[in-house]
């Protein structure tokens, strides 16, 4: 069973939907003791950073993530969710003038595109690969997956960069390390591509 952490943010039924379509079993839940049942763990996620640490925080799901990840289950963060794992971002929440802090479990900083790109970026937009990962397995370089996003991630180590994807720049758009993925984009919305990585996340689960 795969547990999608529901804190209020996020498109649950269809990362729902799409895992039942590759055939895994996955329920859409708050309570710990199921996230430590779980064989692996989704954090999704749409919205503002600092927003979603508030409701992880309001719902007790920050140590149940943290103790999910060292558990050494597969995890995998989705959009938003890939944001989160970093230690800070650029994108403030209300008049809050300091940096908004992430889970901490990947070291670097979630950056806002450069003045002058049109943002959000919104639409399909192709992945490239560094290097072999399991989450891509079957997956050619250049493939089209699908972005809704004004910020991306900046990791403090380039090894942990599992693929690439050029708008104006060229940024982190998936990583993984060890048990950890995320990618920036949303494979529930990115047709057939989508669906692959999502039946080697559950595979690996």
């Amino acid at each position: 069973m795969i547990a999608i952490i529901d804190y209020g943010m996020g498109n649950l039924r269809s990362v729902e939907k799409a895992l039942a379509h590759v055939g895994a079993e996955a329920v859409i839940t708050q309570d710990p003791a199921v996230l430590e049942q779980a064989a692996g763990v989704v954090l999704p996620g749409v919205g503002a950073f600092a927003q979603a640490m508030d409701n992880l925080k309001a719902a007790g799901l920050i140590e149940p993530i943290h103790r999910a990840i060292a558990s050494g289950k597969p995890f995998l963060g989705i959009c938003l969710g890939l944001q989160l794992l970093f230690e800070t971002s650029e994108e403030r929440f209300g008049d809050n003038p300091e940096l908004p802090r992430g889970l901490g479990v990947i070291p670097g900083r979630v950056l806002r595109f450069p003045a002058g790109l049109k943002v959000p970026q919104i639409g399909w937009n192709t992945l490239h690969f560094p290097k072999q990962t399991r989450l891509f397995a079957g997956v050619e370089p250049g493939s089209h997956v699908y972005f809704v996003h004004s910020y991306y991630a900046a990791p403090a180590d380039p090894g942990v960069v599992a693929a690439v994807t050029d708008y104006g720049i060229e940024y982190c758009s998936a990583v993984e390390v060890d048990n950890v993925m995320a990618v920036q984009f949303h494979p529930e919305k990115s047709s057939r591509v989508g669906l692959q990585i999502l039946r080697n996340f559950a595979a690996l689960c």
